[in-house]
Formats: structure tokens, sequence, C-alpha cells
């Protein structure tokens, strides 16, 4: 299984709305797409202060195999969410940080 690892710096002006649609669009992608498990996305609650870099929110996407995964980042519709993530994290892309692992 690949766990498919974001994390958001959203910009202080994208209102919750915003942030609440980007998430159920994934969920919508997510429950059309074959090998995509489990997802998972929420605001970060840790109290090891200052340690998450400003990374505030966040989704976890398990899929089956990498090959599911792989079908995920190259979908049409993944491609339109990564782009409204991107419009609205702090220095575009710099706002984002993607970290996959097998487990």
């Amino acid at each position: 299984m690949i766990r498919h690892c974001v994390f958001l710096h959203f910009r202080d002006e994208v209102p919750t709305t915003d942030r609440q649609a980007i998430y159920r669009a994934l969920e919508v992608l997510c429950a059309k797409l074959p090998g995509a498990v489990a997802l998972k996305a929420g605001v970060n609650v840790s109290p090891e202060a200052g340690m998450d870099k400003g990374f505030s929110e966040g989704f976890i996407l398990d899929f089956e195999d990498a090959a599911a995964r792989d079908a995920y980042l190259v979908d049409p519709q993944h491609q339109i969410i990564a782009r409204n993530i991107v419009a609205s994290t702090v220095g575009g892309a710099d706002g984002v940080l993607v970290f996959d692992m097998e487990v």
C-alpha cells in the first residue's frame, strides 16, 4: 500500500469554505478511482509548537499500490484540484509538502 501524505500551508485569507471544497473534491475523485482505499483530511492538532512549519492542514490518501497512486496523479480531476491547492497556499507549490511511503 502507498500512503500519500499532503501537508498544506494555506494563505490566511483562504476561507474555511474554500479549504473544505478542496477536501470534498478529493473525496469525490477518490470515490471513483480504482485502488483508492481511504482519505482522511484535517487540521494539525500536534502539541509540538512550531514543528509544523506553518503546514496547518493536510490530507492522507491510501492507495492499494503505486499504480493506483500514479493513476490518481495523472487524473484530469486531480490536476484541477492540485491547481486549486497551489493557488491557495503560501508561495504556491512551496506551501505544499508531499510525502509518499509504502506501508
